[in-house]
């Protein structure tokens, strides 16, 4: 007899799920029960997804693997089907990661714990459901059932405009998610067989024209999220009204949501139309970079400086996914779950310094590094790392995406120089706003305006634990990048392999269009 095979992944996704239902069910009058009860659900399901992937994934093999698929709505052709590879297992890891330390980060919550536990666990069990689901209505599912606990999370528990970042939030990504349900349906019913099996969407063809456009509306979709210009003026306002654990889920774990569908569905299935929208990502990308660190710099609010900045960073992952190279589609990758580390550090030290000041205007602070030594310190290190730093992770990532464009030979030199030269402006300007951002915080004069409390602690053991275990992997990484990359390589290798057998044929092809000439002559190298 076969020994029967474990369902790690189901397991994992169901864990804080069942978790999140019971909370009504213990017996708690002043939430401290319910916080152990989330935080060991959420580290137990971590340390399971740890044992899983260590007993059952193949570090040398690109294909899906621990597969599960389950017949669960037939009516409607729904399956619980999921599988694990390069590209989503180390974002599995990085949300199970963030979640357990921003349901530690919320030690402090007491308006509605039950709730707030509750909708946590929920989102943790979503997020892991998107990267897992190789069916694409579970994907879709998944991807909305995330959105709620989100929009509960801002517009109960964030600052004072809560509401108004919370509906902004919600109208965006929920009219972006119809791209995807119309582009998913699309091909799910073109041609002869019916099916939202992922994988078998990815081997349909389809006419250049209708891939154009599927291609467009998973751009739109992903792009929100992502967030790429100019889909992304919900993101500086959710951050800045979201409290500190919340806007650690979204910066590291629901801007990654974004960059894994862009590879998954837009690189891996639409590949024709990815040979022709490679360069406006590139553009895009550069735009990102750019515009993300020129609004950065004008803003006096801590938290939506770092979400504009959040904005540029991503705008590297655009890059790496445009460059057609094993090294730069690697570096997308590390950029992903550098920038996942790197924001959640930031925006937790965010959260305790406005804990001491109750403010999160810059120019009303001034001088805490005396008051703060060890709040100084950390957010000194998440900040080198933010701007990247060398010995640290997000160097690593952004030097990849550098070499993996200018290495490219699909595009011509003048493109690559442009989009070099202005990344690098955008490198350049990095520095200045973080650092300027450390002097009107923690340097100086202590503004008069400044409302401390009358006794100001430094960081307490809890938000020194915390932010340790964020910074130790970004150090590690930045020395020995092999820790993450190891885990993805075999993928992204076999995912730029594919991506450049398309491209010929593509780079070749004579059209009619304005567009198509645009692109194939002054950007795209010659394919002779």
């Amino acid at each position: 007899m076969n020994p029967i095979q474990v369902p790690w992944l189901s397991a994992i996704i169901f864990l804080p799920l069942v978790a999140a239902l019971a909370i009504p069910l213990i017996p708690d009058k002043d939430g401290k029960t319910v916080r152990w009860y989330g935080l060991g659900v959420a580290f137990a399901d971590l340390a399971l997804m740890i044992y899983a992937i260590w007993q059952g994934y193949d570090f040398q093999n690109s294909a899906l693997q621990m597969r599960e698929s389950y017949a669960w709505i037939p009516q409607i052709g729904l399956n619980w089907d999921l599988a694990i590879d390069g590209l989503s297992m180390p974002l599995v890891l990085l949300t199970g990661f963030i979640n357990t330390l921003a349901i530690f980060a919320a030690w402090k919550v007491t308006n509605k714990p039950r709730l707030f536990y509750g909708l946590m666990l929920v989102m943790y069990s979503a997020q892991l459901g998107v990267f897992l689901a190789q069916d694409l209505l579970l994907f879709f599912l998944m991807w909305e059932i995330e959105l709620v606990p989100v929009y509960l999370l801002i517009s109960i528990w964030g600052g004072k405009n809560r509401r108004y970042a919370a509906t902004k939030f919600i109208l965006y990504t929920a009219a972006a998610s119809i791209f995807i349900l119309l582009g998913g349906l699309t091909m799910a019913f073109y041609g002869d067989n019916l099916t939202f099996n992922m994988t078998e969407l990815g081997v349909k063809e389809y006419p250049k024209l209708l891939e154009l456009a599927l291609y467009t509306g998973f751009l739109i979709a992903y792009g929100v999220k992502l967030p790429i210009f100019p889909f992304h003026t919900w993101l500086p306002d959710a951050h800045g009204e979201a409290s500190a654990p919340g806007s650690m889920i979204l910066a590291g774990v629901l801007l990654k949501m974004g960059g894994y569908a862009l590879i998954r569905f837009n690189m891996e299935m639409l590949g024709d139309a990815h040979a022709v929208f490679a360069p406006v990502l590139a553009i895009l990308g550069v735009v990102n970079i750019v515009y993300g660190a020129c609004c950065a710099f004008a803003q006096t609010n801590l938290k939506r400086r770092l979400a504009y900045s959040s904005i540029a960073h991503m705008g590297f992952v655009l890059i790496g996914l445009a460059s057609y190279t094993e090294i730069g589609i690697s570096g997308a990758m590390l950029q992903m779950v550098s920038h996942g580390l790197i924001a959640a550090s930031l925006f937790f030290l965010s959260g305790v310094t406005y804990e001491r000041t109750h403010t999160l205007i810059m120019n009303q602070m001034g001088g805490i590094a005396k008051l703060m030594p060890r709040a100084f310190a950390l957010f000194t290190a998440g900040a080198m790392a933010s701007l990247a730093l060398p010995g640290m992770s997000g160097f690593v990532g952004e030097l990849m995406v550098f070499l993996g464009i200018g290495t490219s030979d699909v595009y011509s030199s003048s493109f690559k120089v442009v989009v070099i030269f202005l990344s690098a402006v955008g490198v350049i300007l990095t520095p200045i706003y973080l650092l300027s951002m450390l002097r009107q915080v923690f340097y100086g004069k202590q503004s008069e305006n400044l409302q401390l409390d009358a006794v100001v602690a430094d960081v307490n053991p809890r938000e020194l634990f915390i932010t340790a275990c964020l910074l130790l992997p970004i150090i590690g990484i930045g020395f020995y990048p092999k820790l993450v990359t190891e885990a993805y390589d075999v993928k992204t290798v076999d995912v730029a392999v594919h991506a450049r057998q398309v491209l010929p044929v593509v780079a070749r092809q004579k059209s009619t269009s304005l567009y198509s000439q645009i692109l194939s002559a002054p950007v795209l190298a010659s394919a002779e």
